[in-house]
């Protein structure tokens, strides 16, 4: 049996953690780093990068190289606004409305669904490391405000990863659960939750381990990359003044721009001012351009009113809905890392009159909940209770093209919801069920979840047949509907999956491909592996043979001094080779080879500690001295693999020792 994770599945960074001795922690990547980096890459080789490995190559490789995932998964084309997707790789629209990238070193379009995939694997993989156990599922947490599209994409996801996903957890809620773990005081809480991508927030009453969210929302096209844009239109737009050049036309300079203005935005989180300095940018014909600019607090609040504007209108939305008082808070608990610019922070203030707590870090919060709730389901951890809510009205297209509400918004959760409808024609034999979600009285503003016909109604005149249509909402948001007709007992429903970028059948296409690739993958880092550690044990050999020089001379452990010299020649003739059991054979030598070297070092330490010895030691050094290459630089006894072979690797050559030269013709 597995084990269960928590995975903060950002947009800018992404974490995972774990219980472990009933406390939950994060585990830190491969790369020694707390975060990774939601970033996917494809080098020349159409080899696949994750994380810190993807982000380097952002600047020099910028159309195969892909961030800000989460705002495509589970989103048709035209809910996308504009900077969403003024991004420097392609993104496009399939035949069906989808969102698809596009990577030119595999001629291939990509679901973000797949791509954000390849993160949660490699999550995975870090978690698997660490524990030393396999993982089966997961915790997985998303913007409050997904709706029912994202969350199944987020979910289609995981299952290309190779793992069940337990629990499908809003991230504020996961912030406070982080922020109520282990306090018995009742309190009821904001969760402001600003990251990458997305914004939240979310209204709890917490109180002796039971998390009861009151209310929630956001925007899922707001976040801090939104901040970035300001500054990076700034700086584009007096470059093009200045120039008369676009460098948002450049997909390099875009990314360099992009990156400044993220490192700009942090720096002014401590600071009244800053410099943006970006040397060799681009070129005209008078040789190469560079932007040199100050930037300070005052000119980027000035940028960023409408986005605080962006930000106000939701918070008010939850008090509103929650029927607290802003004064009734008692805390306020930001998330995410832009909760680090200051207007935002003072915008909170003005908000709510507490100063924001401190006491939790922004970027591993979210996380550490996901853990928490992990614990809780795998029974790790007791007397906690978490009641969830649905973040948007759910309903129907009734007739005249109106949106009936079954579940409103900020229903707890899992609940079931059920009404009676009729048909609208005489004789109408079937029905079409037309899910919507959302809050506008239309049905065609809202978001279309998916439809589903039940036939065989029995011809009657109009209003007089009874359809009962049902919707069940479980613990992850996800929603059933199911409709019945109670004259003849006749009944059709649908899990909800309309708005994810894949079918069933695309889904089991992409499992298939990743496990052959899986099995390809491992066989060539096999070979790598395989051939780094030859190359590491060839530096601990020569390192080791530099020693014995120093230590015994050319002659004083000379037999085993070659031994390692050939096993040396002999693993760097099978480096380059296809056969992997050469190579593991000399690897295997050369290791005998060293023992055997390191016994004689072992020996040498063992007599030395012999008083007696001393003035053996002493004449061995002289002798040392007297035969060594500095001294009889003409000796023309010198073999090959005693002189010329181990000097030559080792950096003492004598090319125009005239013995040397005769010997090797």
């Amino acid at each position: 049996m597995g084990q269960i994770v928590g995975i903060d599945l950002g947009t800018t960074n992404s974490v995972v953690g774990v219980v472990e001795a009933g406390r939950p922690i994060v585990i830190a990547s491969s790369e020694g780093t707390r975060t990774t980096p939601s970033i996917v890459g494809f080098t020349k080789d159409k080899e696949i990068v994750i994380g810190d490995q993807a982000r380097r190559q952002l600047v020099l490789n910028p159309k195969n190289t892909f961030y800000n995932l989460k705002r495509f998964i589970g989103c048709d084309w035209d809910e996308l606004d504009e900077s969403s997707i003024s991004v420097p790789y392609n993104v496009k629209a399939n035949e069906k409305g989808n969102v698809r990238v596009l990577s030119p070193f595999t001629g291939r379009e990509y679901a973000p669904e797949e791509l954000v995939s390849s993160i949660i694997r490699k999550l995975i993989n870090d978690a698997e490391t660490y524990l030393g156990d396999t993982v089966d599922s997961a915790v997985i947490t998303v913007p409050a405000y997904f709706n029912e599209s994202q969350r199944q994409a987020t979910k289609d996801s995981a299952i290309l990863a190779g793992i069940k996903v337990d629990r499908i957890l809003n991230e504020p809620t996961a912030a406070a659960l982080a922020y109520g773990f282990e306090k018995s005081s009742s309190n009821k809480v904001l969760v402001f939750d600003l990251g990458g991508g997305t914004f939240d927030v979310s209204l709890l009453k917490i109180s002796n381990g039971v998390f009861d969210v009151k209310a929630t929302c956001g925007d899922t096209q707001l976040g801090g990359n939104n901040f970035d844009s300001k500054i990076v239109d700034w700086i584009a737009e007096k470059f093009k003044k200045k120039y008369n050049i676009d460098l948002r036309r450049d997909r390099q300079a875009l990314q360099r721009l992009t990156e400044a203005a993220e490192k700009a935005k942090c720096e002014l989180s401590g600071l009244q001012k800053t410099k943006i300095s970006l040397p060799f940018i681009t070129t005209n014909n008078d040789g190469p351009l560079h932007i040199e600019e100050d930037f300070d607090r005052k000119i980027f609040e000035s940028l960023c009113q409408d986005l605080l504007d962006r930000l106000l209108e939701p918070v008010q939305i939850a008090i509103d809905d929650s029927g607290w008082q802003a004064q009734d808070i008692d805390e306020v608990v930001l998330v995410g890392g832009s909760t680090r610019i200051p207007m935002v922070q003072q915008l909170v203030k003005t908000l709510v009159p507490n100063d924001p707590c401190q006491s939790v870090n922004p970027d591993e919060v979210v996380a550490i909940g996901a853990v928490i709730q992990s614990g809780i389901i795998s029974g790790d951890l007791r007397d906690l209770l978490l009641n969830d809510i649905t973040p948007l009205s759910l309903g129907l297209e009734t007739i005249g093209g109106l949106m009936k509400v079954l579940i409103p918004r900020n229903t707890p959760i899992p609940v079931r919801q059920s009404d009676v409808f009729s048909t609208s024609e005489s004789n109408q034999s079937s029905v079409v069920v037309q899910v919507r979600q959302g809050e506008r009285p239309l049905a065609s503003e809202n978001k279309s979840l998916g439809k589903f016909r039940l036939s065989g109604i029995p011809p009657a005149p109009r209003g007089i047949p009874q359809v009962q249509v049902a919707f069940d909402i479980d613990a992850n948001g996800l929603l059933e509907v199911s409709a019945t007709d109670r004259t003849t007992g006749r009944k059709q429903s649908v899990t909800i999956s309309g708005g994810s970028n894949l079918n069933e059948e695309e889904i089991n296409s992409i499992i298939s491909e990743a496990k052959l690739k899986a099995s390809e993958d491992r066989k060539k880092r096999s070979v790598i592996d395989r051939k780094n550690n030859a190359l590491t044990l060839i530096a601990q050999a020569e390192k080791r043979l530099r020693d014995a020089s120093l230590e015994f001379g050319p002659y004083g452990a000379e037999r085993q001094q070659r031994a390692v010299e050939i096993a040396i020649q002999d693993v760097e003739d099978f480096l380059d080779d296809d056969d992997p059991q050469e190579l593991e054979l000399s690897v295997s030598s050369l290791q005998e080879a060293l023992f055997g070297l390191n016994r004689k070092f072992a020996a040498v330490k063992k007599v030395d500690n012999n008083p007696l010895q001393g003035i053996k030691n002493t004449f061995g050094s002289l002798k040392d001295e007297l035969f060594s290459d500095d001294y009889w630089d003409d000796d023309p006894w010198d073999n090959e693999m005693n002189s010329n072979y181990r000097n030559k690797r080792y950096g003492n050559s004598r090319d125009d020792d005239p013995w040397d030269n005769d010997y090797f013709l």
